[in-house]
């Protein structure tokens, strides 16, 4: 009877196992570094950080061409009655050309330099959300893997408790065992069959984000876990926040902006300040304008070039102006400093949590390992007849139990310890697809 009962639990468990594995067949092994390369190609929020760094450093070049002339073509065509008028405050003219650039100005220099540094600050926020991506993409690849092998582990579990489940029954239909051993093994196959699933809407839904990440079809993604790089150690006595300090994109974006501010400030304070200005013209006139019977001397091409002198001593907007310049400029600083602790305080709570993870996935795996022993021992003495079926069954509960909280803490400890990996700058150059 027993040994009716193995085989076909044998042959079941098969069954199962190739209704699983044939859809997967026509799935497309996806490693995870073509994964995140397809995420970074593809990402939305990639694509407007980069935008935001083009437009800073445009806005950076906009400040800085302002000391190049700029040179207007034009004409100022029109009749004259009696003394010829100005057009728009030129003379009427056939062609007129006007040239102007900044010579010295101590507020456009400094506006110049925060415009720079804000392009700094926005290629850090780029490299920043860059990261982010990374690590959206390992952590959801990390986690399907989780799930995908949990699955086969599944399929096992429930081939067993359906063998349990009919093994009970006709038991009870023997008068062997109660209506409560059958209830208990059937909750046993309910608990197995909700677990399975939990792991089938937990691979759905990280198969979609996926599939969102790269651009392949969800139901053509299978990972290969043994694509995923082994993680570094983490050694407690390593000064990781200090270093993350150093690193940090979102750190460095942060002291930029304040420095950034910092020099839109001053060039504020020095918009009161005496400014030079190159300027040119060039007018060729026309006679019907009548310059020949109010001027002396008329002659029809005229230039003139020089320097614009401005001496601002009165302004007290601009005062105003100034000082809530530095406010901001206050405002962001704090706002550095603020980034600095918090990356300083997430980086520690990481290297700690991975030291606490630790020492939870060895317990958890130690369990594991007690559990399955347990198991072992019970189908001895049962086939010894010192054990009965239920103690082999409520064994065999226990070590899937244990099985799956080592899978969860695994999945913890390898969380913690990618997310470590990002705090560190260290994410890009181990997931394979550089700085």
């Amino acid at each position: 009877m027993k040994l009716v009962s193995y085989y076909i639990s044998r042959h079941l468990s098969r069954l199962l196992f190739l209704l699983v594995a044939v859809p997967m067949l026509v799935a497309e092994p996806l490693p995870l570094q073509r994964a995140v390369q397809l995420a970074l190609s593809h990402s939305t929020a990639s694509g407007a950080a980069s935008a935001d760094e083009q437009r800073a450093f445009a806005s950076y070049h906009e400040a800085r061409n302002q000391y190049l002339p700029q040179v207007i073509l034009g004409s100022g065509l029109g009749a004259s009655w009696g003394f010829p008028l100005s057009l728009e405050g030129s003379a009427p003219s056939i062609i007129n050309v006007n040239a102007q650039s900044a010579l010295i100005n101590p507020a456009l220099r400094d506006f110049v330099r925060a415009a720079k540094t804000e392009w700094k600050s926005s290629g850090m926020q780029t490299k920043d959300q860059r990261n982010q991506v990374i690590q959206d993409t390992v952590l959801s690849y990390a986690e399907l893997s989780k799930w995908e092998t949990l699955q086969s582990h599944l399929h096992e579990e429930q081939a067993a408790a359906l063998k349990m489940e009919q093994v009970v029954n006709e038991r009870v239909q023997e008068g062997i065992d109660s209506s409560l051993a059958r209830n208990k093994a059937r909750l046993s196959t309910a608990r197995v069959r909700m677990r399975m699933a939990e792991a089938q809407g937990a691979v759905d839904v990280l198969r979609n984000r996926l599939s969102q990440m790269t651009g392949i079809p969800a139901s053509s993604i299978e990972t290969i876990p043994g694509s995923i790089p082994p993680l570094p150690e983490v050694k407690q006595e390593d000064n990781l926040a200090g270093q993350a300090l150093e690193v940090s994109p979102s750190v460095k974006a942060a002291e930029h902006h304040a420095t950034a501010q910092s020099f839109r400030a001053r060039g504020e304070h020095r918009a009161m300040w005496p400014a030079v200005d190159f300027a040119g013209q060039y007018a060729l006139l026309s006679r019907y304008n009548n310059y020949d019977q109010f001027y002396k001397s008329f002659d029809r091409h005229n230039a003139t070039l020089g320097v614009a002198i401005r001496f601002p001593f009165l302004s007290p907007s601009q005062h105003a102006h100034a000082a809530a310049a530095d406010a901001e400029a206050l405002r962001a600083k704090k706002d550095a400093e603020a980034a600095k602790n918090r990356v300083s305080e997430e980086t520690l709570k990481l290297q700690r949590a991975v030291e606490q993870l630790s020492a939870a996935h060895e317990v958890a795996d130690l369990e594991y390992q007690v559990a399955q022993s347990n198991l072992e021992a019970s189908q001895v003495r049962m086939d010894a007849g010192t054990a009965t079926l239920h103690d082999v069954e409520d064994a065999r509960m226990q070590a899937n139990e244990r099985y799956n909280a080592l899978q969860d803490t695994s999945f913890e400890l390898q969380k913690a310890r990618i997310t470590l990996l990002r705090a560190t700058d260290e994410l890009a150059a181990w997931a394979g697809v550089g700085k």
